[in-house]
């Protein structure tokens, strides 16, 4: 009986991860903009340019942009650490909807948690979500996430999160 997969691979976002990525993007537009403010065409026609923009905000640590990678190449999600500062950073996540449902995001916050930690030294991180986003309030309270109050997200209710490490 062959080993199960370990699953989908949790890698530090790459130049050669823009054409994989666009098609996350693209495939998953719609999915996405059903619950997170959609990114805009200029996002899709200038990706090339993002990217690249992306991967110098890397290198000088105010970001580290991850993504979720099968064995086949393909990107079934993104985990980001953005705004990093003073031992903490706001994490933002997004997984494809043909992956959605199988606990890839919880199984990558946590992920995303140990790196903050012990790779990037963090020591806080907030995410805030929508009231309409149950999906995502559970991941962020399943990987130990408190709630610290409700907000406005893009006009939409929604509650802040924050996590000690």
């Amino acid at each position: 009986m062959p080993a199960p997969s370990p699953g989908p691979e949790l890698q530090l976002l790459r130049p050669d991860h823009a054409p994989a990525l666009l098609a996350f993007e693209e495939a998953n537009r719609a999915y996405f903009a059903a619950s997170v403010p959609d990114r805009g065409d200029a996002y899709f026609r200038d990706f090339a340019a993002r990217h690249r923009a992306l991967l110098a905000e890397q290198a000088e640590g105010v970001c580290f942009f991850h993504v979720l990678v099968d064995g086949a190449g393909e990107i079934l999600g993104r985990v980001n650490l953005v705004d990093v500062a003073a031992g903490s950073a706001d994490l933002g996540y997004r997984i494809a909807e043909r992956a959605a449902g199988r606990g890839l995001a919880t199984r990558a916050v946590r992920q995303i948690r140990e790196l903050a930690l012990s790779t990037y030294g963090l020591s806080e991180l907030r995410a805030a979500t929508t009231l309409d986003n149950p999906g995502s309030r559970a991941v962020l309270t399943r990987t130990g996430f408190v709630s610290t109050g409700d907000i406005t997200l893009d006009g939409r209710p929604g509650t802040a999160f924050v996590l000690t490490l």
